[in-house]
């Protein structure tokens, strides 16, 4: 006769508990770690750089951050989503990667072309000298050749949901960035230092990266025409949008870049800082959630039911982080120095756009795995509505106007999101294809 134990622990339900607790515990305790560093080294470079020198290492990571946004155009959405259609089949999976990364690669060229000479224009228009602009240009080229191909390799894994090694991999970089980053600031208090410190772990992490993906799948396989085609129907759809959203996902830096001081931009930059626990969560989102939704069959009750569950997660998740933010707050900004005190307000009110941001990016990513792609010129204009409405609504010329402009356009794009979500839910069939 089985004892009350041994009953509880052969139930499926409790089994699949059982085993999300360990994906979690596993994927947090790593993403933990992997925070923490980065939370370290940016307090770290927030204390010992100059004010003018953080100033153009934040101009220098935005703009970093937009061309890999560029370069991708939604490449790495497109083969999420054909790879979750194949993933059981390691040779088409192989295909698909490698028609990826060659047309990302493709991609790159263009963004590095378009980007570098505004990237320029912004530093020496904050006051950089033209040695010290060619020195930062030079080192973000490393990190953003990295990121070229280190997110198609983590697809493979995270499909297979090989979780332990990718977690190993960023922990190490992470680590790595702290030290090499303490080392450059020894050196010099340069953000061009600073940038490359950043980028030598990263390129270490991408070749362990794709030591990684090699044990699933094969990255040299030639790129095949009709996948290309595939990526290329979502890329055609995702550009418009994604270039019209690396200009308005950083508007209060653009803003302030163009009009505003110097200064401001390490405001901005610093509080971003605090910021950036949000990754914690939206890592294991990405990590665990993404993958599995991209699996789950074409059945409209199934995706229904789950992806209202992970909005209530989300929603849950954004509660808890904003009570802690404004209770917090003292202590929060004692952690990026004395320069920075005394903008609670500002620090609420960028979690807050940052709480937002994060429910749009989730959900976004969770139907784009789908292979559904918002028409530009709809999610385009309504976000245009909102930023022109705003402009009406509040000050700009102060952080607190920038952050409220963000928090409503945000809120508003979220919304769209979830509107377009259900509708999409709602014309799948109720049978399983």
């Amino acid at each position: 006769m089985k004892t009350g134990f041994q009953q509880i622990s052969g139930n499926p339900r409790y089994i699949k508990f059982v085993e999300w607790g360990k994906l979690i515990a596993i994927t947090g305790g790593s993403q933990a770690i992997v925070q923490i560093a980065v939370l370290v080294s940016g307090i770290i470079i927030i204390r010992l750089l100059p004010t003018e020198e953080y100033a153009l290492y934040t101009l220098a990571n935005t703009m970093l951050a937009t061309i890999i946004i560029l370069a991708d155009s939604g490449i790495n959405i497109a083969v999420m989503s054909e790879g979750g259609k194949v993933w059981q089949d390691s040779k088409k999976l192989s295909i698909v990667l490698s028609t990826g990364l060659d047309l990302r690669r493709k991609f790159a060229v263009v963004s590095l072309l378009i980007s570098t000479p505004i990237l320029a224009y912004l530093l020496l228009h904050h006051g950089a000298s033209k040695i010290n602009t060619f020195a930062i240009i030079i080192t973000i080229i490393p990190a953003f050749l990295a990121a070229m191909s280190d997110s198609i390799y983590e697809i493979a894994p995270k499909l297979f949901q090989d979780i332990k090694p990718l977690q190993k991999n960023q922990v190490s970089v992470s680590i790595a960035r702290i030290f090499l980053s303490i080392v450059a600031l020894l050196i010099a208090p340069l953000s061009s230092l600073v940038i490359l410190a950043g980028a030598i772990p990263r390129i270490y992490g991408n070749i362990k990266l794709k030591k990684i993906a090699s044990k699933r799948v094969s990255l040299n396989e030639h790129p095949n025409i009709e996948v290309r085609k595939s990526l290329l129907n979502i890329v055609k759809l995702s550009i418009p949008g994604l270039i019209y959203y690396c200009l308005s996902g950083q508007l209060n830096i653009w803003l302030i870049s163009f009009f505003g001081q110097t200064k401001s931009i390490a405001t901005i930059g610093a509080i971003s800082r605090l910021t950036m626990g949000l990754s914690l969560f939206s890592s294991i989102f990405t990590m665990l959630i993404i993958p599995r939704f991209a699996r789950l069959p074409n059945y409209k009750n199934i995706i229904r039911a789950y992806f209202i569950r992970l909005q209530l997660l989300l929603i849950a998740v954004v509660g808890i982080i904003l009570v802690f933010t404004w209770a917090g707050s003292k202590e929060l900004l004692w952690i990026i120095g004395p320069k920075y005190g005394g903008l609670h307000a500002e620090l609420f009110l960028a979690m807050l756009s940052s709480c937002i941001i994060l429910l749009l990016g989730s959900t976004y990513s969770l139907y784009s795995t789908k292979g559904w792609v918002m028409h530009p010129s709809h999610s385009i204009s309504v976000s245009i509505l909102a930023t022109v409405l705003s402009l009406f609504l509040f000050n700009i010329s102060t952080l607190k106007g920038v952050f409220y402009m963000n928090i409503f356009v945000a809120s508003v794009e979220y919304t769209n999101c979830l509107f377009y979500t259900f509708i999409k839910i709602n014309k799948i069939s109720n049978s399983i294809n």
